[in-house]
C-alpha cells in the first residue's frame, strides 16, 4: 500500500490510501470499468446463458404483443394500449442492460464511457419509474371496466389514454432528471471500478469523493415517493374491484370476472415483489454476499420484461386465441 496524492473534495482536501492496481488520480473521469459479478468471474459463461436466453424471450414475447394489438383490430382498447405501452418500456430497460451485459460475460469488455454510463443510469431509473405509472393507470382502467362498465367507453377514451400515458412518461423523466446532473457535479477521484454489471446509481455515487447525502437522500425520497404513492393506488382501485366482484350474483360471474384483471395482479406481483426484495437487501442486508446482490440487481429488471408477455399470453383469452389462431387453423 502507497499513500496517494490529495484529493480536492467540496472544499477541503481528502487523503485517501488504495492501491495502485485501483486508484488514479482524477477528477473527472473519461470511462468507467464493469466489473461483472466480482467472485463469479469465472462463471461469467455459464451465467449469460440464462441472461441471454431471458432477452430472447423478452424481445420475442413483447414484440408478439405489439404486433397483435397492432393488428387485431378487437384489441384496440385502452387495456391493450397500457400493454403496449409496458411492452415498450420493458423493451428499452433491458435492452439498457443486457447488451453491455452479455459483451463483459463474452469479450471481457468492460470499459463504458462517463457519459455512457450516466445515460444508462438514466434510463433505467426513469423507465422504471414510467413502468410503475403504466402499472397504475392499468390498474384504474381495470377499475372503470369493472366497477362502472357503462361509462369505461366514455372515460377512458383514446385521448384519456394518450395523456395518461404522456402523464407517466413525463413524471418519470422529471423525478429521475436531478440523479445524472448530481452524478456528473461529483468529483471521482478514489477509482473508477464499478463492482456491477451495469452503472447501478449508488454504486456510482458512492466512488465521488465528495458527500453525496444529497444524492442518496433524493433517491430514497423519490424510491419512497413513487412506490408508496403507486402501490396505494393500486391497492384501492383492487380493493374496490374485489369489492364489485364479492357482490355479482353468481360464481361462474365472479370468476369469470376476476379473470380478466388476474393478469394484471400477476403482473404487478412480477414487478413489485423482486423490486422490493433487492432493495431492501441493498439497504439491509449487509451480511447478504456481494454476488448475491448483484445477482438480484439484474434479476429485477430483466425477469419482469420476460414475465409479463407470458402472463398476458397466457391468461388473457383474447391474446392466446389470436396468438394460436394460426396453428389451429393449420390443423383444421
Amino acid at each position: 500500500m502507497q499513500e496517494t496524492p490529495f484529493c480536492l473534495s467540496v472544499g477541503h482536501l481528502l487523503p485517501f490510501t488504495m492501491s495502485d492496481s485501483n486508484s488514479t488520480d482524477f477528477i473527472n473521469p473519461s470511462t468507467f470499468i464493469l466489473l461483472g459479478i466480482p467472485g463469479l468471474e469465472a462463471a461469467h459463461i455459464w451465467i449469460s446463458i440464462p441472461f441471454c436466453t431471458m432477452y430472447a424471450i423478452t424481445i420475442f414475447g413483447n414484440f408478439t404483443i405489439l404486433f397483435m394489438v397492432k393488428t387485431e383490430t378487437s384489441l384496440h382498447v385502452p387495456m391493450y394500449y397500457f400493454l403496449c405501452m409496458l411492452a415498450i418500456i420493458d423493451l428499452v430497460v433491458s435492452t439498457s442492460i443486457l447488451p453491455k451485459m452479455l459483451s463483459i460475460f463474452w469479450f471481457n469488455s468492460r470499459e463504458i464511457n462517463f457519459s455512457a454510463c450516466l445515460t444508462q443510469m438514466y434510463f433505467i431509473l426513469s423507465f422504471s419509474v414510467i413502468e410503475s405509472g403504466i402499472l397504475v393507470a392499468m390498474a384504474f382502467d381495470r377499475y372503470v371496466a369493472i366497477c362502472d362498465p357503462l361509462r369505461h367507453s366514455t372515460t377512458l377514451t383514446n385521448p384519456v389514454v394518450a395523456k395518461i400515458g404522456l402523464a407517466m412518461v413525463l413524471r418519470g423523466i422529471m423525478l429521475i432528471l436531478p440523479h445524472p446532473f448530481l452524478a456528473r457535479r461529483w468529483p471521482y477521484c478514489r477509482t473508477n471500478i464499478i463492482p456491477n454489471t451495469y452503472c447501478e446509481h449508488m454504486a456510482v455515487v458512492k466512488l465521488a469523493c465528495a458527500d453525496i447525502s444529497v444524492s442518496s437522500y433524493y433517491s430514497l425520497s423519490e424510491a419512497f415517493f413513487v412506490t408508496t404513492l403507486d402501490v396505494f393506488f393500486i391497492a384501492v382501485s383492487y380493493t374496490q374491484i374485489l369489492r364489485a366482484i364479492f357482490r355479482l350474483p353468481t360464481k361462474d360471474t365472479r370468476l369469470k370476472t376476476f379473470g380478466t384483471c388476474g393478469s394484471h395482479l400477476c403482473v404487478i406481483l412480477v414487478s413489485y415483489i423482486p423490486a422490493l426484495f433487492s432493495f431492501l437487501t441493498n439497504r439491509f442486508g449487509h451480511n447478504v454476499a456481494q454476488h448475491l446482490h448483484i445477482l438480484m440487481a439484474n434479476v429485477y429488471l430483466l425477469l419482469p420484461p420476460m414475465l409479463n408477455p407470458i402472463i398476458y399470453g397466457a391468461r388473457n383469452q383474447q391474446i392466446r386465441v389470436r396468438l394460436l389462431q394460426p396453428f389451429t387453423h393449420k390443423w383444421t
